[in-house]
Formats: structure tokens, sequence, C-alpha cells
């Protein structure tokens, strides 16, 4: 990756998000930019960092578990952090399956319904 700074708009437009949005991860401290005075730029661990917050709430990860997650590398290393997402993500598969199912049995149940209903207006 190089060592190109983004701006805080282009930071924004490189990953589809609102300024609020930005603002809000900043906030929580998902990402520390740097600032020269009123203006904010985002390095490679800035755009990289958010790669993954964007993928981790994709995945339906909460913020604070993705918080987590990437101060993790900063504090116990790179395999504690691995360890972790593997665990993190065999829950999330469970949950994401979980939904699958329940959506499969609710689409069944709707075209069971419908299927009564047109053939009522026969």
């Amino acid at each position: 990756m190089s060592d190109q700074k983004l701006s805080f708009k282009e930071m924004c437009a490189r990953f589809d998000v609102t300024p609020r949005t930005l603002r809000y991860y900043e906030y929580i401290e998902l990402l520390d930019p740097e600032k020269e005075g009123r203006s904010r730029f985002y390095g490679p661990r800035e755009t990289a960092r958010m790669t993954l917050i964007l993928r981790g709430r994709r995945f339906g990860f909460s913020l604070e578990e993705i918080r987590q997650w990437l101060e993790m590398y900063e504090e116990k290393g790179t395999r504690e952090q691995f360890q972790t997402f593997v665990d993190m993500a065999d829950r999330q598969l469970k949950v994401l399956r979980d939904q699958r199912a329940q959506l499969g049995e609710t689409i069944e149940d709707l075209q069971e319904l419908r299927d009564e209903v047109a053939a009522s207006l026969e």
C-alpha cells in the first residue's frame, strides 16, 4: 500500500461512506487520522482499518466487536487477533445460518399464503 494520504473527502468517496459515518468511526476510536488544523488525513493504516471495518459490518459484526478486534493487534499481536477472528467468525456463521433457515421458512409460508389467496380469486 502506498504512503499516500487521503483527505477527509477522498476517504468518504473511496469507501462510499458519509462524512457523518467517518466522523463517528473517529469518535468511537475505530480510526485515528492525522490532523493538521481542522483537516484530517488518512494514511495506509487508516485505509486498511476502514477496509476491515466495512468488511466486519458486512458480515454482521458490531462496531464494538470490530473495535476490540482491531485493538487486539496492537496489544497482543497477529496470532491472537487471528484466533479471535476465527472465534468471532464461527459465532457469526451460526447466526447467519440460523437466519437463513428462518428466512427460508418465512418464504415458504408467504408463498403458501400467496398461492391460497391467488387460488381464491379464480
